[in-house]
């Protein structure tokens, strides 16, 4: 099986997205189910209901899995395992302080080292270990390569490397899709397996993650399709570089390819004629967000420059006293026959009248999709 991590600690980014979407590659690859870990073990941080959040943007993006592994509900096996890992000796109490291991640190740093445990409580006698009161993790014998490394905390959690050393062993994982991070641990997490007689060797695939790890909820609320973020993050294969300006362009080609009255929803309508609408400011606008405001716009009170405000007043006087015309030229026609304002001025007052707007805009269209309106335009 191939696996992926989230955690209920913080918003799904698209860092969390991207190495989603490689997992479902590589199960694909290797015709393997793709399985869901929610690292859930940080209780003091997990924030309620996030990791069913998580669970509904994956289904949003369409990330097929066949089961969700919560890292807490193996915590009687990672306290086994440990267990087994003092009997056997290959692991031992530490009662080495946080304050003793941050000094150790300080002075690694200071000679310019890098740190390492130095095995301080590895040959403790008996007595000292039973009849010890003083807090204690559990540390697992380390080797001339890998120092001897803690896998239980201080209140007897296991900690996050331990806990997925063992989930993944448990869950028969054959190949985990992370970050380069976590990748870096994947030599000690083989390494607890190993101790504990687990001798298969699970691959791991690293996602480059992007500088920053930008918040899914929030690029979905700004109005960014499900569809137009996958396309993007797919196109990019493994790159570090995440550019706003590619992402918009994938989202406006989506919006421009979305059906008129799915658009329209979008929007606030459920009119495939103001959907269409919708498509003709996607010059300017490139999310849903922005459409909407560009819609409601052509709704709202019009505020009209004092040197045009007589010139309004008579179009509007004349379109109510006016027929229906079922096409822009026939319509354009008859409001300047009856009004004598010349093309220029004319072509002003209508976009004024059409989209609320004094800019350039294609106003035939707009007619066609706002013909139906123009009543509720005129109170505006």
């Amino acid at each position: 099986m191939v696996r992926f991590s989230c955690t209920p600690t913080s918003d799904m980014g698209i860092n969390d997205l991207k190495i989603a979407l490689q997992a479902v590659k590589t199960a694909q690859e290797h015709d393997i189910e793709l399985v869901v870990r929610i690292d859930d073990l940080d209780t003091a941080n997990n924030i309620e209901k996030k990791d069913q959040e998580i669970l509904d943007l994956l289904d949003l993006f369409g990330i097929k899995y066949s089961q969700v592994l919560y890292e807490s509900k193996n915590s009687k096996f990672h306290a086994a395992m440990a267990l087994q890992l003092l009997h056997e000796k290959k692991a031992f109490n530490c009662f080495c302080s946080d304050e003793w291991l941050e000094k150790k640190q300080q002075e690694a740093y200071e000679q310019n080292k890098p740190y390492r445990y130095d095995d301080a409580c590895k040959n403790l006698p008996p007595e000292l270990v039973i009849d010890n009161t003083a807090p204690f993790r559990v540390r697992i014998l380390g080797t001339k390569a890998i120092e001897s490394f803690e896998i239980l905390h201080q209140d007897k959690s296991a900690t996050s490397l331990f806990a997925s050393a063992i989930d993944d062993m448990l869950s028969d994982i054959s190949i985990v899709v992370c970050t380069p991070q976590q990748q870096l641990q994947s030599e000690k997490e083989h390494y607890i397996r190993e101790q504990l007689g687990y001798n298969k060797e699970i691959s791991y695939q690293s996602v480059i993650p992007f500088k920053e790890n930008i918040s899914l909820k929030q690029l979905l609320q700004k109005g960014y399709l499900p569809e137009a973020i996958s396309n993007y993050l797919v196109s990019l294969r493994n790159s570090d570089i995440f550019d706003m300006e590619a992402l918009k362009k994938s989202n406006q080609k989506y919006l421009q390819n979305l059906d008129p009255k799915e658009l329209s929803r979008y929007v606030g309508f459920a009119d495939a004629e103001i959907g269409a609408l919708a498509k003709l400011f996607l010059d300017d606008a490139t999310t849903t967000q922005a459409l909407k405001k560009k819609v409601e716009s052509v709704f709202a009170p019009r505020i009209i420059p004092d040197e045009l405000q007589d010139d309004y007043a008579k179009l509007k006087n004349t379109l109510k006293e006016m027929e229906y015309f079922e096409n822009y030229s026939d319509f354009y026609q008859a409001v300047a026959q009856q009004t004598g304002f010349e093309d220029k001025k004319l072509s002003t007052l209508l976009t004024l009248l059409l989209v609320n707007s004094t800019q350039t805009f294609p106003l035939e269209k707009a007619y066609n999709y706002l013909k139906n309106y123009i009543e509720e335009l005129i109170k505006k």
